[in-house]
């Protein structure tokens, strides 16, 4: 646990409409009490109905803003988002080990909210050979855990206890390391979400909030576990940051309809408890 307030650093993709990518994740950082860094792997042309172009740094600038940070700012937790190419995958795992960073979330990014495609199918590989052994935590939801393990995505929560097992193999077996398994695209009105340490899987059921502004959950969740490890202890520390995430993301989006953004997948709201509500006279 760190005493000071945790700096926690975003090495993600940008998303104009703020919903999603580092922008989203600052957010997240700066709601939970962390101070939030960030590295652009990619810059997208992006709002909430779709994403229209994608554009990503030379590698070699993307490994100087990693070593210039590294080398000045103390970071206590890392959160993994859109890397979109395999150089790009192959440089962030690289420099992530030559760190020896800790508290490492991977959000294996790969499709965005309006179906576009965000990571290429080559770089699939090299996330699994060279970034899953410097995660501590991956939060891939179904389809993504079914492109990881070269499967179709599991369609009952039971499918799911498979999944999480055979996706905690693909990370070291040597330390601690976690999977969480997002069921949210599973049918019904209840989410269940796995937790999985290769020894102890936690179910995490919510009820489901019927709402359109679902865009950038996964950045939002994944960012929120990030600010929060360095931030509990305890007897399962890791388990309390992953349910005060989930609460903190699910209180988001029932906010969400007090923002107005875009005419598709609108941002949930990450500063709900910071924001006063509108009066009924504004």
């Amino acid at each position: 646990m760190t005493t000071s307030i945790p700096n926690v650093l975003s090495i993600a993709g940008v998303d104009p409409s703020g919903g999603a990518g580092i922008l989203a994740d600052l957010k997240s950082f700066s709601a939970l009490g962390a101070y939030g860094c960030g590295v652009v792997a990619a810059l997208t042309a992006q709002n909430t109905r779709a994403v229209t172009g994608v554009h990503t740094p030379p590698v070699e600038f993307l490994q100087q803003q990693i070593d210039t940070l590294f080398a000045d700012v103390r970071i206590d937790a890392v959160k993994i988002g859109m890397l979109g190419t395999a150089e790009i995958v192959g440089t962030v795992a690289d420099r992530l080990a030559h760190f020896q960073a800790s508290r490492v979330v991977c959000d294996p990014v790969m499709v965005a909210k309006s179906g576009d495609h965000l990571l290429a199918k080559s770089a699939v590989a090299m996330l699994r050979e060279a970034l899953l052994p410097v995660s501590f935590m991956i939060t891939p939801n179904l389809p993504e855990a079914g492109v990881l393990l070269e499967t179709r995505a599991p369609e009952t929560v039971r499918e799911m206890y498979k999944m999480a097992e055979r996706l905690r193999e693909l990370l070291p077996t040597s330390s601690e390391r976690w999977v969480l398994l997002k069921g949210g695209h599973l049918p019904g009105n209840e989410l269940v979400d796995l937790l999985f340490d290769g020894d102890r899987m936690v179910e995490l059921a919510a009820h489901r909030i019927d709402t359109r502004n679902t865009h950038g959950t996964g950045c939002t969740l994944s960012s929120a576990i990030a600010a929060l490890l360095p931030q509990r202890s305890g007897l399962n520390p890791v388990e309390a940051a992953v349910r005060d995430a989930r609460d903190y993301l699910l209180r988001a989006i029932a906010a969400s309809g007090m923002l107005q953004v875009g005419s598709g997948h609108g941002p949930v709201h990450h500063f709900h408890a910071l924001w006063a509500r509108p009066s009924a006279g504004n």
